[in-house]
């Protein structure tokens, strides 16, 4: 009896080795389907594309006119960009040496800048593009968009020049009169701007739309008043 149970133990090893070979077997075949392109069934040629409406037909029939698409009498998506080639690459206004150049709308401030010029410069280059919102970076320095008033506070702020956020009014009075070396405010009652290391820092809008952001061309100052930080 003894030997006869090691007789049925040795058949069930025997079954248990065939089984796992062929479970081997079948993961072998099924990746053989996986990576084996299945044969391409024959296609009918497609029909041909039915020709356009012709203006005369449009106008008789307005239902005739094609669908809206991307690039075609719907939304175009641009492939220029609206940035003319100086302000793409590396750029000062004037090329003056000591000006904080302009790469695609990021100023890069001047390596000999005081610190907080260089802080001023960075903390602008953060906000760059939001939106124009009327009263923005009041509440807060953060916002999710900023008035003229508000950009101008948030890049004084980044430089340590001012403890909150101030209005045009206030920064018609904020630091002392006249233009400075490196940072020049300019405020009246309906708007301020900022000329931080030889680039217009201003919410006015162009081509790229209205909020903050560096510009290199100049701007009228009649009506402003002028004012910078003590030594700068």
């Amino acid at each position: 009896m003894a030997f006869g149970h090691v007789g049925l133990g040795v058949s069930g090893g025997h079954e248990k080795i065939q089984a796992v070979g062929d479970s081997l077997a079948l993961v072998s075949a099924r990746h053989q389907l996986e990576v084996t392109p299945a044969p391409r069934a024959h296609r009918a040629p497609a029909p041909a594309a039915p020709s356009a409406p012709t203006p005369a037909e449009i106008a008789a029939d307005p239902s005739k006119l094609p669908p809206a698409s991307a690039g075609t009498n719907g939304t175009s998506v641009p492939h220029k960009s609206n940035l003319s080639r100086e302000e793409i690459f590396a750029h000062r206004r004037g090329g003056d040496p000591n000006a904080a150049i302009l790469l695609t709308g990021v100023a890069l401030p001047p390596p000999d800048a005081p610190e907080a010029v260089k802080g001023a410069i960075d903390a602008a280059n953060t906000i760059i593009g939001r939106p124009y919102i009327w009263g923005g970076g009041h509440g807060s320095f953060y916002s999710t968009g900023y008035d003229c008033s508000g950009s101008v506070s948030f890049a004084l702020f980044g430089g340590g020049l001012i403890p909150r956020p101030l209005t045009s009014g206030e920064l018609e009075h904020w630091g002392a009169p006249g233009p400075g070396k490196w940072i020049t405010v300019y405020a009246n009652a309906g708007h301020t701007f900022a000329e931080i290391a030889g680039l217009r820092w201003d919410t006015v809008g162009d081509e790229q739309g209205t909020g903050p952001r560096w510009h290199l061309a100049t701007t009228s100052t009649a009506g402003f008043v002028v004012r910078h930080p003590p030594g700068l």
